[in-house]
């Protein structure tokens, strides 16, 4: 089981990791049972643990420390044996100092660390990456589309503040406004090119006018992959939002390779 601790409020959060009992809450019409429950015996993946609000922090230490949980609205107490990993990209020796996480809890999950260096640091990783997201997404896609050799070594000189989900984020959307059956470095963003160390011949034949262009498709064609995202896909909705006419937004997907129906079943 997986569970995203910087996604849900408190509360929504502690009904995911614990359950709930019928009448807990407005809404509650049934017996919830949550992510201990279904994981007992197997393990507990706990994504950004880091942001888990304060007020859940004591929970979980219980069901750490005594393997004991109880379902919101719940008085008797269910005995669970979980196995807890838990990952972060901050630093939680400096939220314990700054009283925004549990001490005891962080030395209860601090047994067993693995330290994993940022994708700038591993470089040898990211060609290797690259090909899985490819090949994930190409599948869900259902398209046939390669990666050129200069977009991997392209890949390797930008220093990914994002990390792997930023890679992968990239990968999904080169894929959606893929037209062909290649991707090419004039597909990259620019805030990929711009790590790039250009000839000065290039640099010389590069306009103004071109580079300003660039940037202004690059930042339109990722504003609307966002926004075409977020509402799965709907453009009435997205057209709204943005306050385009439907035919313009329309005009604009059709100009940067975009379907709706690309944006349907991605996670937002």
């Amino acid at each position: 089981m997986i569970a995203d601790c910087a996604l849900l409020s408190a509360g929504l959060l502690e009904s995911e990791l614990f359950g709930y009992e019928k009448g807990a809450f407005t809404g509650a019409y049934t017996r919830k049972i949550g992510h201990f429950e279904v994981a007992n015996g197997g393990t507990l993946f706990l994504d950004e643990i880091g942001d888990l609000p304060l007020e859940v922090q004591g929970k979980l230490l219980r069901a750490v420390q005594e393997r004991v949980i109880f379902r919101v609205g719940g008085v008797d107490p269910i005995k669970v044996d979980t196995r807890i990993i838990a990952a972060t990209n901050q630093d939680l020796e400096e939220k314990v100092r700054r009283k925004q996480f549990r001490e005891d809890l962080y030395y209860r999950l601090n047994v067993v660390i693995i330290k994993v260096p940022p994708l700038r640091e591993r470089k040898e990783d990211i060609p290797l990456l690259t090909t899985y997201f490819l090949n994930k997404y190409a599948a869900r896609f259902q398209k046939k589309v390669e990666i050129k050799q200069e977009v991997y070594d392209a890949f390797c000189q930008y220093p990914w503040p994002g990390n792997v989900r930023e890679l992968e984020n990239l990968i999904q959307n080169l894929l959606i406004v893929s037209g062909g059956n290649a991707i090419r470095l004039k597909d990259l963003p620019t805030k990929i090119l711009a790590q790039l160390r250009p000839s000065p011949a290039e640099t010389v034949q590069s306009s103004y006018k071109e580079l300003k262009r660039k940037v202004v498709a690059d930042f339109t064609r990722d504003f609307l992959i966002a926004m075409l995202r977020k509402n799965r896909g709907n453009v009435s909705k997205t057209a709204r939002e943005i306050r385009l006419r439907r035919t313009s937004l329309q005009r604009l997907m059709k100009r940067f390779g975009l379907r709706a129906s690309d944006f349907r079943n991605l996670p937002l």
